[in-house]
């Protein structure tokens, strides 16, 4: 087994994107994660567009590789005691219940490191419990209103608007997954397990605010919230001659004077209101217009070529569906046909960033719901017969229902 988390457990408590993002990054790395899932038909993504067969989604299978499902109804006490016997075992445990929910059910941090006093133990909540939000149910495009993105768009377009992404839950993955390796680092050098808390609403805020602080920056502020280059109505793709659309990205004192150039402008080099960044970040609305009319003027072949020429940032725009045939991402090998067991091929996006010594891999497609239970509970030591009465109880399912 490759990658950098080779030989670390981890149970993951997660449904529908945020967790199970996140999980699939540390399971990727190499960690072996554990998908707990719940009757009667687990994780809710399972079922989030298309499948060849119940349970098995396409969107589903992209979150969830490297990860064996084990369902159990922890309402049951055989349940729980089987979770307790994996929590032994685990160096993690990642959950995005509310936190009275799953203390209530015995899995509260407390009840955990009582088992495992070692344990990174991670909550993933809408908000941070320390706040007079904390109890409130959280959802992508919640967080999205909450947190000042979706008014961004009012700056640009007149009107408030979602990001077409489920963008908190992605970030917010991405933290958790951070959060784990630095949690799991500071273990191996003190030997102490911890919790951690990775809310939604503060971690989109602090995203936002790394560039919109601005003038806010300072106490008292020098000016407004809002980096102006980014809420500029008139910053947006440039229609082409022939119907395209490409993104231009002139930055450096060069770029501009290359543009002007290109544009048949070569005097506004020499405008003070264009001298250095400074200034065209006080213009750019106007700079931005002036670019969008010269671009209209010729193909998009025809400036692309010109812009690579003079090194100035470029790119067509794109549809998501082009994506699949860039060559550029065939070359790098980013989506990956993965043959399932019992789906047949699919197609999944591979592991993105290299590393050359400890390669991240996809080891196993997407588990079906409670594919790996009675596994898992044999490397536990239960008995046969334990493990036939646990299903005879409904304790521990599986998608044939067994």
């Amino acid at each position: 087994m490759s990658g950098p988390l080779a030989g670390i457990r981890v149970i993951d408590i997660t449904t529908v994107l945020l967790g199970p993002y996140g999980t699939q990054l540390l399971g990727d790395m190499g960690a072996d994660v554990i998908k707990v899932e719940a009757p009667p038909k687990g994780d809710s993504t399972r079922f989030l567009g298309s499948a060849r067969s119940p349970g098995m989604a396409g969107a589903f299978m992209n979150m969830n590789r490297n990860k064996r499902s084990i369902a159990l109804d922890l309402k049951q006490d055989a349940a729980k005691a089987a979770l307790r016997a994996l929590i032994e075992t685990a160096d993690v445990l990642v959950h995005n219940m509310r936190p009275q929910k799953i203390a209530k059910l015995g899995f509260g941090y407390d009840d955990v490191a009582a088992i495992r006093p070692d344990i990174v133990y991670v909550g993933a909540y809408g908000f941070s419990q320390k706040g007079p939000y904390a109890a409130r149910p959280a959802y992508d495009d919640m967080i999205q209103a909450g947190s000042g993105l979706a008014g961004l768009f009012e700056r640009t377009t007149g009107e408030p608007r979602y990001v077409p992404t489920v963008m908190v839950d992605k970030l917010t993955g991405l933290q958790l997954s951070q959060a784990v390796a630095m949690a799991l680092l500071h273990r191996a050098r003190t030997g102490e397990g911890q919790f951690v808390e990775v809310p939604m609403f503060e971690t989109l805020v602090s995203f936002l605010m790394v560039e919109h602080i601005f003038d806010a920056g300072f106490e008292p502020p020098l000016g407004e919230v809002g980096y102006k280059r980014l809420t500029t109505p008139a910053r947006k793709p440039y229609r082409t001659a022939d119907g395209h659309h490409i993104c231009a990205l002139p930055y450096t004192d060069r770029h501009w004077a290359l543009f002007f150039e290109m544009a048949g402008r070569p005097e506004l080099t020499d405008d003070p209101r264009f001298a250095d960044h400074a200034t065209r970040t006080e213009h750019t609305g106007w700079l931005y217009e002036f670019m969008a009319q010269a671009i209209a003027t010729r193909p998009a072949d025809e400036w692309l070529a010109m812009l690579a020429e003079a090194e100035i940032p470029s790119m067509i725009v794109n549809d998501i569906a082009d994506l699949m045939d860039d060559p550029h991402l065939r070359a790098v090998g980013l989506f990956q046909r993965l043959a399932h067991p019992s789906e047949g091929d699919t197609v999944v996006t591979g592991i993105p960033i290299a590393y050359s010594k400890s390669p991240g891999e996809i080891r196993r497609p997407a588990p079906r719901f409670g594919e790996n239970g009675p596994e898992l509970l044999r490397e536990l030591g239960y008995a046969e017969a334990d493990i036939e009465a646990m299903r005879a109880a409904g304790a521990l399912l599986q998608q044939d229902g067994s």
